[in-house]
């Protein structure tokens, strides 16, 4: 499923959801109104991160703005340039293998507060995706360096608000922040540095925020359909490069510094398309 197809398979789903309402329970005053656990399963879209590069920080100071140049000539070390996803080759002519999207699942609990027509409520949950990104540079040595990421889990918490037209359906908004624990790979070709990776193992923070609906399909037994953006500030992810084998005058280690390595774009994002199938108590 492609990133274009998301909302139409929504829209599908809305109508018929919408379709079906009137086949929906009866007695509609306690729809919506306490607790409820939810399982959801769905699809991760990456979101569009072309034009991302790699950056180098060669003085030890935290700020990637540091060029990468031969000595010598004072020529960029990375002339042949840059992909989105990781690197088959240690040249651009082999190409590199895109970013991918992938299944999402997860549980939740939640407590709905009806007033009315309206509702409000919260809900925890924990989720997991397959979505993968990935960033690749080539020097001129020739050599590859590729970067890669994805969600082991997150653990977020989010509002909801919302309307439901006399009980049977609600469409709602919600909104949250979110705890996410990302993995992280490196590889590359050049056999004579050495590559010393570097992470904070205590996760990174970000934001969730979309809408669905949801339909009663009788007094406990709920299905709906929910999208969700969700973003990461992941920074804290770097790999050291050091000596090795390599000479003094290599563009790493040139001058007795060394190097470090990150992704220019260090937002992790991505795009959910959920159903969702609930037990409400």
């Amino acid at each position: 499923m492609t990133q274009t197809r998301l909302p139409l398979a929504g829209l599908a789903l809305g109508i018929a959801m919408a379709t079906a309402l009137p086949a929906a329970a009866q007695d509609r005053s306690t729809h919506f109104d306490g607790p409820y656990i939810q399982a959801f399963g769905g699809y991760a879209a990456r979101s569009n991160d072309g034009g991302s590069t790699l950056v180098f920080d060669r003085d030890g100071d935290g700020s990637y703005n540091d060029p990468v140049t031969l000595t010598g000539t004072g020529a960029d070390a990375f002339s042949p340039g840059f992909c989105n996803g990781r690197a088959l080759g240690a040249t651009p002519a082999a190409g590199c293998y895109s970013d991918i999207g992938g299944a999402e699942y997860g549980l939740r609990v939640g407590y709905d507060k009806r007033m009315n027509n309206f509702v409000l409520g919260g809900l925890v949950e924990v989720s997991k995706n397959e979505a993968v990104d990935g960033t690749s540079g080539f020097s001129t040595t020739p050599a590859a360096y590729a970067f890669e990421r994805e969600l082991d889990y997150n653990v977020s918490a989010r509002l909801r608000a919302g309307y439901t037209p006399g009980g049977g359906m609600l469409f709602y908004a919600t909104g949250g922040a979110s705890f996410a624990k990302i993995d992280h790979a490196f590889g590359t070709t050049n056999t004579a540095n050495s590559f010393t990776e570097r992470r904070d193992k205590k996760g990174v923070w970000g934001w969730q925020a979309g809408g669905g609906g949801e339909l009663m399909l009788t007094d406990n037994l709920s299905l709906g359909l929910e999208y969700l953006y969700n973003r990461y500030d992941d920074d804290k992810y770097n790999v050291l490069v050091g000596p090795g084998t390599a000479p003094a005058t290599n563009p790493f280690i040139a001058g007795g510094t060394t190097t470090r390595i990150r992704p220019s774009d260090t937002r992790f994002d991505y795009h959910s398309l959920r159903a969702t199938v609930g037990f409400h108590f």
